[in-house]
């Protein structure tokens, strides 16, 4: 579970160009882009022991990456 990738672009290979395109022309998709990237970072850092919080705030973090990323497979969805 250490070396699990959760970029965008891994998860979701066949938007790869929609991705790319939205984070251009969409202010909204690349601020949600950005912020999922930035929850990911946290939570890698949290499996990988480098940072220690308690349960709550690691669940806690799993779900709003979670959010994040339906929020932005929805625009993609959209924009594809």
């Amino acid at each position: 579970m250490h070396n699990e990738t959760h970029e965008l672009a891994h998860e979701f290979p066949e938007y790869k160009e929609a991705i790319h395109n939205l984070k251009t022309t969409n202010t909204h998709f690349a601020r949600l882009f950005d912020e999922y990237h930035k929850v990911t970072r946290e939570v890698s850092r949290i499996v990988q022991d480098i940072e220690t919080v308690s349960d709550e705030v690691a669940e806690s973090l799993k779900k709003k990456r979670l959010a994040l990323k339906d929020e932005l497979f929805s625009m993609l969805k959209k924009a594809a």
